[in-house]
C-alpha cells in the first residue's frame, strides 16, 4: 500500500505489517464520528434523497396484507443479482429465478450454476439478516450469520463462513488497500456494533452510509466482506430510518459506477472526503428509489390489467390466484399450479392453458427444463429488466 498517498488528515492510522515478500502497512481507521459537520453543499441532495425514500416507504406502507410483495421481491432478487456480480459472480433473471425452482449442483469447477448458487445464497443471506433483525439489534452475531449463509456451499466455503479471518488480507492484486490486522479487525468490528446501536446527532441516512464505509475499511472475513457490507448497507438503512421494510437496495448503482464506489471509500480513508463518498451514495439513492418507484407503478398497473382481462372473461378465482401468484415468481409449472390450488393435473393444465389464451402466460422457449415452464413475460421484464 502507498504509504506516502495517507497523511494526518487521513482518517485512521498505519501500521507496519509482515508480509510473505518484505514488509506493507495496513491502515487501522479511526472510530466513526458521533458528530459530523455537513457542508451545506449536501443539504439539497439529502432532503431530496429522503424524500424519493419516504415516496417508497409510503407507497409500502399502504400496500395491503402480503401485497408488499410485488414491490419487495424484484428488488431483492435484483440486489442479489448485481451484488453478486460486483464480485464476478453473474447471472441473468431468468437463470435465477429458473435455478431457484429447480435447484442443482455443479459438475465442474466452472460450471455456470457456480454462480447461481452464489446469488441464490445472496437472497437467502439477505432473507436471515432481515429476520434476524425482529429480534436482534444491528450486531455482529447479525453479520456473522449473515456471513454464514452467503458462503456455506459455494466458491469461498473454504474461507470459514461465519467466523473473522485469521490472517492479513489485501484489496487489489497492486495491494492498493490493505485493511487492519485480523485481531485488531475484531476490535473496530466490536467498536462498530456499539456504534450501529447509538445514539448520534449525524443524519440516520448518511450515518448509515459511514457505517458502510466502516465495514468495507474493516474487512472483518477473509471473503464476502463487499456483498456483506451491502446487505448491512439495507439493513442498516431499514433500522436507522425506520422504514416499514428494506425497500432500499444500492449495488445496481454501485455496479454501474463501480470505480467511483470504489475510490471513494478510498478516498475517505486516505483525505478524509466523507463529502465526495456520501454525495455519491446520496445519488445512488436518488435514482434507485425512483426506479423501484417506476417498477412498481407498472407493475400495479398490469396488475390491474390482468385483473380486469380476467373478469371480462369470465375466469373463475382460481385464475386470479395463479396470477397473483406471478407476481411474487413469474415462472410457473402444472404441478406448480396443481399444488397451488390443490387441484387435479388435467385442471391445472387447463387453468395454464386458459391464461395462455389470454395472453399473460406463454411457453419459456429456452427452457429445457421438465416440468415445461411458463412464464408472464410481462411481469418478468418489468420486474428484472429496464425501468
Amino acid at each position: 500500500m502507498d504509504k506516502s498517498l495517507f497523511s494526518s488528515k487521513s482518517l485512521g492510522t498505519l501500521q507496519r505489517i509482515r508480509i510473505d515478500d518484505g514488509h506493507d502497512w495496513a491502515f487501522i481507521p479511526d472510530p466513526l464520528p458521533d458528530k459530523w459537520d455537513m457542508p451545506v453543499q449536501l443539504w439539497p441532495l439529502l432532503s431530496l434523497a429522503k424524500e424519493e425514500l419516504a415516496r417508497l416507504d409510503g407507497v409500502g406502507r399502504h400496500m395491503p396484507g402480503d401485497s408488499s410483495n410485488l414491490l419487495l421481491t424484484p428488488l431483492q432478487k435484483r440486489e442479489a443479482l448485481k451484488s453478486s456480480s460486483l464480485e464476478g459472480a453473474y447471472a441473468t433473471a431468468e437463470e435465477l429465478l429458473l435455478f431457484e425452482k429447480s435447484p442443482k449442483e455443479p459438475t465442474s469447477e466452472h460450471d455456470k450454476v457456480n454462480s447461481w448458487m452464489e446469488v441464490r445464497n445472496y437472497s437467502r443471506a439477505l432473507q436471515v439478516g432481515q429476520d434476524l433483525l425482529l429480534r436482534l439489534p444491528l450486531s455482529i452475531r447479525l453479520i456473522r450469520e449473515m456471513h454464514k449463509e452467503l458462503l456455506t456451499g459455494v466458491r469461498g466455503a473454504n474461507r470459514n463462513p461465519g467466523n473473522f479471518r485469521i490472517n492479513q488480507v489485501h484489496i487489489g492484486s497492486d495491494r492498493r488497500f490493505i485493511p487492519p490486522p485480523a485481531g485488531i479487525a475484531v476490535e473496530c468490528l466490536q467498536q462498530l456494533e456499539i456504534q450501529m446501536n447509538s445514539d448520534v446527532t449525524i443524519d440516520p441516512l448518511l450515518y448509515s452510509f459511514m457505517v458502510h464505509y466502516q465495514f468495507e475499511t474493516i474487512h472483518p472475513f477473509s471473503d464476502g466482506n463487499g456483498r456483506v457490507g451491502r446487505l448491512l448497507l439495507s439493513l442498516m438503512i431499514f433500522r436507522r430510518c425506520n422504514l416499514v421494510m428494506p425497500w432500499l437496495y444500492l449495488s445496481e448503482y454501485f455496479d454501474r459506477y463501480k470505480d467511483e464506489y470504489v475510490n471513494n471509500l478510498f478516498n475517505v480513508s486516505v483525505n478524509a472526503d466523507w463529502k465526495s463518498y456520501l454525495e455519491f451514495c446520496l445519488r445512488a439513492t436518488v435514482q434507485q428509489a425512483r426506479e423501484a418507484l417506476v417498477r412498481f407503478d407498472s407493475l400495479v398497473d398490469i396488475q390491474r390489467k390482468y385483473q380486469k382481462i380476467i373478469a371480462s372473461s369470465g375466469g373463475s378465482a382460481r385464475l386470479g390466484t395463479i396470477v397473483e401468484s406471478l407476481f411474487n415468481v413469474p415462472f410457473i409449472t402444472i404441478p406448480d399450479v396443481r399444488e397451488l390450488l390443490n387441484t387435479t393435473y388435467p385442471t391445472a393444465k387447463n387453468d395454464i392453458e386458459r391464461l395462455i389464451s389470454l395472453q399473460i402466460l406463454q411457453p419459456l422457449a429456452r427452457s429445457e427444463q421438465r416440468p415445461k415452464i411458463f412464464y408472464a413475460k410481462e411481469i418478468f421484464d418489468v420486474a428484472y429488466h429496464g425501468t
